[in-house]
């Protein structure tokens, strides 16, 4: 009785496996398909290495280029802000908090990576733009900055998250032999702890990263959403943002409704690559510690 029931466990989660592996490879290759005729029709060049994007002008240009370095920008900041904001969060939960108001501290940051992005684009919107045209003296608050300032709270639980659990393993092994021996409490932190996290905390960064590549709402509402090259108190667009703003809008079978897809395609490379990256890094921190 008990291998009939573990037979079919089983066969549910490989048959759920297989489903999966095939649902991803499905979208990813129904991308590729609707973008074949834009990269046919579009050198390499002029859409990696242009410099302007104007699908709809008597002469179109279809560069992804000033989508691709926002993309990253904003990304960028985002992660610069948040991670050691988050990395001193995450040592606090850990070390200077009573563990019952931990996890309850803990429970209301998790919260916070379930809000939907576009209540965060709207209080973005309404506050940080707002603050930002008034006290940094630009014309319009919407820029490269409020879309990393905007991200980095975002992402903020996805790192807390990642590290305190990193933190509390060292914790275990660590903190008692540290302690038996005099050594201070912040000692061991910046001594100890930083050191034997650095692979979890670098991988929870590039997970985050790669997280935030693909926000759409909330960094839509607060870049101005132009087609430029980015600078930090400059208007920008993100690749999510030019495929949600210009889909709808785009000729069915157009070089453009494919180069839309082909962005689509670039971003998940890109994507795909920082997992690779994060994969490749935790594999050897985990060999490492064996």
């Amino acid at each position: 009785m008990k291998d009939y029931r573990e037979n079919i466990f089983r066969i549910t989660i490989t048959i759920g496996a297989i489903l999966s592996s095939l649902l991803v490879l499905l979208v990813f290759f129904y991308i590729l398909k609707e973008s074949l005729p834009f990269f046919k029709e579009v050198n390499f060049r002029e859409y990696i290495l242009g410099y302007s994007w104007s699908p709809l002008s008597s002469k179109p240009n279809y560069s992804f280029l000033p989508m691709i370095l926002a993309t990253l920008y904003i990304s960028f900041l985002a992660i610069l802000i948040a991670t050691p904001l988050s990395i001193g969060c995450a040592l606090f939960l850990s070390f200077n908090s009573n563990k019952k108001y931990s996890k309850v501290i803990l429970s209301f940051i998790d919260m916070i990576a379930g809000i939907p992005s576009v209540i965060f684009g709207f209080l973005g919107l309404v506050i940080l733009v707002k603050f930002l045209e008034k006290n940094l003296n630009m014309v319009t608050g919407e820029s490269v900055l409020a879309g990393g300032i905007l991200l980095s709270v975002m992402l903020f639980p996805y790192i807390v998250t990642g590290c305190t659990e990193t933190f509390i393993k060292g914790k275990k092994v660590y903190y008692a032999a540290s302690q038996s021996l005099g050594v201070s409490k912040w000692y061991t932190m910046r001594k100890i702890m930083l050191p034997f996290a650095v692979n979890s905390i670098f991988v929870n960064m590039l997970l985050a990263f790669g997280r935030a590549i693909g926000e759409t709402m909330a960094v839509m509402m607060v870049t101005g959403n132009s087609p430029i090259f980015p600078k930090l108190f400059g208007r920008a667009e993100t690749i999510p943002s030019l495929i949600a703003l210009e889909m709808g809008t785009a000729t069915y079978k157009s070089i453009h409704y494919s180069s839309l897809y082909a962005a689509g395609l670039i971003l998940i490379i890109i994507i795909l690559i920082i997992q690779l990256i994060a994969y490749m890094i935790n594999k050897t921190g985990t060999r490492h510690s064996k």
